[in-house]
Protein backbone atom coordinates (compact mmCIF):
# COMPACT_ATOMS: atom_id res chain seq x y z
CA UNK A 1 0.00 0.00 0.00
CA UNK A 2 1.42 3.24 -1.02
CA UNK A 3 2.09 6.50 1.40
CA UNK A 4 -0.61 8.16 0.08
CA UNK A 5 -2.99 5.75 0.73
CA UNK A 6 -2.50 5.30 3.97
CA UNK A 7 -2.05 8.52 4.86
CA UNK A 8 -5.51 9.28 3.73
CA UNK A 9 -6.76 6.03 5.75
CA UNK A 10 -5.48 7.92 8.88
CA UNK A 11 -7.61 10.47 8.47
CA UNK A 12 -10.31 7.82 8.91
CA UNK A 13 -9.08 8.26 12.60
CA UNK A 14 -9.46 11.87 13.35
CA UNK A 15 -11.73 12.78 15.99
CA UNK A 16 -14.70 14.27 14.51
CA UNK A 17 -15.71 18.16 15.47
CA UNK A 18 -17.81 18.16 19.12
CA UNK A 19 -20.64 19.83 16.66
CA UNK A 20 -20.63 16.84 14.48
CA UNK A 21 -21.52 14.44 17.45
CA UNK A 22 -24.72 13.68 18.35
CA UNK A 23 -26.42 12.22 21.85
CA UNK A 24 -28.95 9.13 21.30
CA UNK A 25 -30.74 8.61 24.57
CA UNK A 26 -31.13 5.06 26.23
CA UNK A 27 -33.71 4.81 29.24
CA UNK A 28 -32.53 1.91 31.72
CA UNK A 29 -36.04 0.48 31.43
CA UNK A 30 -38.50 0.19 28.56
CA UNK A 31 -41.35 1.12 30.92
CA UNK A 32 -39.44 4.23 32.15
CA UNK A 33 -41.92 7.31 32.73
CA UNK A 34 -41.48 10.21 29.94
CA UNK A 35 -40.38 13.31 30.99
CA UNK A 36 -38.06 16.27 29.82
CA UNK A 37 -34.61 15.82 29.16
CA UNK A 38 -32.02 18.61 29.39
CA UNK A 39 -28.81 16.76 28.38
CA UNK A 40 -31.00 15.81 24.72
CA UNK A 41 -33.96 18.22 24.73
CA UNK A 42 -36.24 15.86 23.82
CA UNK A 43 -38.92 13.83 25.78
CA UNK A 44 -37.96 10.01 26.41
CA UNK A 45 -37.86 7.26 29.27
CA UNK A 46 -36.00 8.79 32.37
CA UNK A 47 -33.67 8.14 34.15
CA UNK A 48 -31.23 6.89 30.69
CA UNK A 49 -27.83 6.88 29.81
CA UNK A 50 -26.46 9.21 26.89
CA UNK A 51 -24.51 7.58 23.94
CA UNK A 52 -22.24 9.97 21.70
CA UNK A 53 -22.50 8.86 18.16
CA UNK A 54 -21.68 10.14 14.75
CA UNK A 55 -24.89 10.65 12.10
CA UNK A 56 -24.93 9.28 8.54
CA UNK A 57 -24.19 12.79 7.26
CA UNK A 58 -21.43 13.19 9.00
CA UNK A 59 -19.70 10.04 8.19
CA UNK A 60 -20.32 10.34 4.49
CA UNK A 61 -18.16 13.80 4.92
CA UNK A 62 -15.57 11.99 6.15
CA UNK A 63 -15.67 9.15 3.54
CA UNK A 64 -15.87 12.13 0.91
CA UNK A 65 -12.87 14.00 2.29
CA UNK A 66 -10.76 10.59 2.37
CA UNK A 67 -11.54 9.00 -0.84
CA UNK A 68 -14.65 10.84 -3.25
CA UNK A 69 -14.28 7.48 -5.08
CA UNK A 70 -15.61 5.50 -1.91
CA UNK A 71 -18.23 2.77 -2.39
CA UNK A 72 -20.44 0.49 -0.47
CA UNK A 73 -22.21 -2.76 -1.92
CA UNK A 74 -25.08 -5.42 -0.20
CA UNK A 75 -23.34 -9.05 0.52
CA UNK A 76 -26.41 -10.24 -1.30
CA UNK A 77 -29.38 -8.94 -3.47
CA UNK A 78 -33.23 -10.60 -3.40
CA UNK A 79 -35.23 -11.21 -6.49
CA UNK A 80 -35.67 -7.50 -7.34
CA UNK A 81 -32.57 -6.46 -7.24
CA UNK A 82 -32.45 -4.46 -4.16
CA UNK A 83 -30.00 -5.40 -1.09
CA UNK A 84 -31.33 -8.61 0.75
CA UNK A 85 -32.21 -8.16 4.92
CA UNK A 86 -31.10 -11.40 6.67
CA UNK A 87 -34.02 -12.82 9.19
CA UNK A 88 -33.26 -10.79 12.43
CA UNK A 89 -33.78 -7.68 9.46
CA UNK A 90 -30.09 -6.58 9.62
CA UNK A 91 -27.96 -6.17 6.24
CA UNK A 92 -24.63 -6.79 5.57
CA UNK A 93 -22.34 -4.59 3.15
CA UNK A 94 -18.94 -3.99 2.42
CA UNK A 95 -17.23 -0.78 2.19
CA UNK A 96 -14.62 0.30 0.47
CA UNK A 97 -12.62 2.75 1.33
CA UNK A 98 -8.85 4.26 -0.96
CA UNK A 99 -9.50 0.11 -2.76
CA UNK A 100 -9.46 -1.07 0.93
CA UNK A 101 -12.74 -3.52 1.37
CA UNK A 102 -14.18 -4.22 5.31
CA UNK A 103 -17.22 -5.46 6.12
CA UNK A 104 -20.72 -4.08 8.27
CA UNK A 105 -23.70 -4.67 9.52
CA UNK A 106 -26.72 -2.73 10.19
CA UNK A 107 -30.21 -3.14 11.55
CA UNK A 108 -33.39 -1.32 11.59
CA UNK A 109 -33.38 -0.08 15.02
CA UNK A 110 -36.87 -1.05 15.40
CA UNK A 111 -38.27 0.83 12.35
CA UNK A 112 -40.59 0.33 9.75
CA UNK A 113 -41.35 1.05 6.01
CA UNK A 114 -38.69 3.14 4.07
CA UNK A 115 -37.48 4.44 7.30
CA UNK A 116 -35.93 1.27 8.09
CA UNK A 117 -34.18 0.89 5.17
CA UNK A 118 -32.66 3.48 5.56
CA UNK A 119 -31.86 3.28 9.35
CA UNK A 120 -29.88 -0.30 8.64
CA UNK A 121 -28.01 1.02 5.68
CA UNK A 122 -26.64 4.12 8.11
CA UNK A 123 -26.18 1.62 10.85
CA UNK A 124 -24.36 -0.78 8.62
CA UNK A 125 -21.85 2.00 7.28
CA UNK A 126 -21.15 3.35 10.52
CA UNK A 127 -20.30 0.05 11.80
CA UNK A 128 -18.06 -0.48 8.48
CA UNK A 129 -16.52 2.88 9.30
CA UNK A 130 -15.23 2.08 12.56
CA UNK A 131 -13.37 -1.22 11.08
CA UNK A 132 -11.48 1.98 9.33
CA UNK A 133 -11.30 3.60 12.87
CA UNK A 134 -14.41 6.32 12.11
CA UNK A 135 -15.31 7.26 15.50
CA UNK A 136 -13.65 4.19 17.20
CA UNK A 137 -13.29 6.70 20.46
CA UNK A 138 -17.28 6.67 20.75
CA UNK A 139 -17.58 2.99 20.15
CA UNK A 140 -15.12 2.47 22.87
CA UNK A 141 -16.10 4.29 26.46
CA UNK A 142 -12.82 4.16 27.69
CA UNK A 143 -9.06 4.94 26.35
CA UNK A 144 -7.96 2.45 24.45
CA UNK A 145 -4.32 3.09 24.77
CA UNK A 146 -4.37 2.83 28.43
CA UNK A 147 -3.23 -1.26 29.03
CA UNK A 148 0.05 -1.00 26.41
CA UNK A 149 0.81 2.70 27.84
CA UNK A 150 1.11 1.77 31.44
CA UNK A 151 3.33 -1.49 30.17
CA UNK A 152 5.29 0.85 28.56
CA UNK A 153 6.36 3.34 32.09
CA UNK A 154 6.18 3.82 35.26
CA UNK A 155 2.56 4.84 36.37
CA UNK A 156 2.65 8.05 37.76
CA UNK A 157 0.92 9.21 41.40
CA UNK A 158 -2.57 9.27 41.44
CA UNK A 159 -4.22 13.07 41.50
CA UNK A 160 -6.25 15.02 43.97
CA UNK A 161 -9.45 14.99 43.17
CA UNK A 162 -10.77 18.20 41.31
CA UNK A 163 -12.55 20.19 43.67
CA UNK A 164 -16.41 19.69 42.50
CA UNK A 165 -19.25 22.16 41.30
CA UNK A 166 -23.15 21.95 41.55
CA UNK A 167 -23.68 20.14 38.58
CA UNK A 168 -27.48 21.19 38.44
CA UNK A 169 -26.67 25.04 38.81
CA UNK A 170 -24.65 24.88 36.37
CA UNK A 171 -27.02 22.76 34.04
CA UNK A 172 -29.71 25.52 34.85
CA UNK A 173 -27.28 28.44 33.64
CA UNK A 174 -26.15 27.00 30.62
CA UNK A 175 -29.68 26.57 29.77
CA UNK A 176 -30.33 30.32 30.44
CA UNK A 177 -27.08 31.20 28.28
CA UNK A 178 -28.33 33.99 25.66
CA UNK A 179 -25.33 33.23 23.26
CA UNK A 180 -22.01 30.99 22.59
CA UNK A 181 -19.70 33.00 24.10
CA UNK A 182 -21.54 32.72 27.40
CA UNK A 183 -21.79 29.43 27.36
CA UNK A 184 -18.68 28.79 26.47
CA UNK A 185 -17.52 30.61 29.38
CA UNK A 186 -19.54 28.32 31.36
CA UNK A 187 -18.01 25.36 30.11
CA UNK A 188 -14.58 26.39 30.34
CA UNK A 189 -15.21 27.15 33.53
CA UNK A 190 -16.62 24.02 35.15
CA UNK A 191 -15.57 21.25 32.84
CA UNK A 192 -12.39 20.13 35.11
CA UNK A 193 -14.11 19.87 37.99
CA UNK A 194 -17.29 17.97 36.63
CA UNK A 195 -15.83 14.78 37.87
CA UNK A 196 -17.65 11.79 36.75
CA UNK A 197 -20.48 14.30 35.36
CA UNK A 198 -18.04 15.53 32.56
CA UNK A 199 -20.09 13.47 29.84
CA UNK A 200 -23.56 14.09 30.67
CA UNK A 201 -22.67 17.85 31.00
CA UNK A 202 -20.41 17.97 27.65
CA UNK A 203 -23.74 16.13 25.64
CA UNK A 204 -25.87 18.91 27.29
CA UNK A 205 -23.61 21.68 25.84
CA UNK A 206 -23.39 20.04 22.51
CA UNK A 207 -27.14 19.98 22.46
CA UNK A 208 -27.45 23.77 24.13
CA UNK A 209 -24.91 25.22 21.22
CA UNK A 210 -26.73 23.51 18.12
CA UNK A 211 -30.10 25.38 19.34
CA UNK A 212 -27.94 28.41 19.85
CA UNK A 213 -26.36 28.22 16.19
CA UNK A 214 -29.53 27.57 14.06
CA UNK A 215 -30.89 31.04 13.06
CA UNK A 216 -33.94 32.59 15.17
CA UNK A 217 -36.91 32.72 13.08
CA UNK A 218 -38.08 36.16 12.15
CA UNK A 219 -42.16 36.71 12.82
CA UNK A 220 -43.03 39.62 9.97
CA UNK A 221 -45.55 42.12 10.36
CA UNK A 222 -48.62 41.26 8.36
Amino acid sequence: MTDERLKALAKMREPFADHQINVLPKPYSKDAPKEFCRICNSRHGMPAAHLDYVGHAALTDRLLEVDPEWSWEPFALDDSGLPLFDRNGGLWIRLTVCGVTRLGYGDMGGKNGANAVKEAIGDALRNAGMRFGAALDLWHKGDLHDAQESNEREPEPAAPPPPTVDVEALLEQMAGAEDLGALRKLWDGNRGALGERHDEVAAFVRARRTQLEQPEQQTLDA
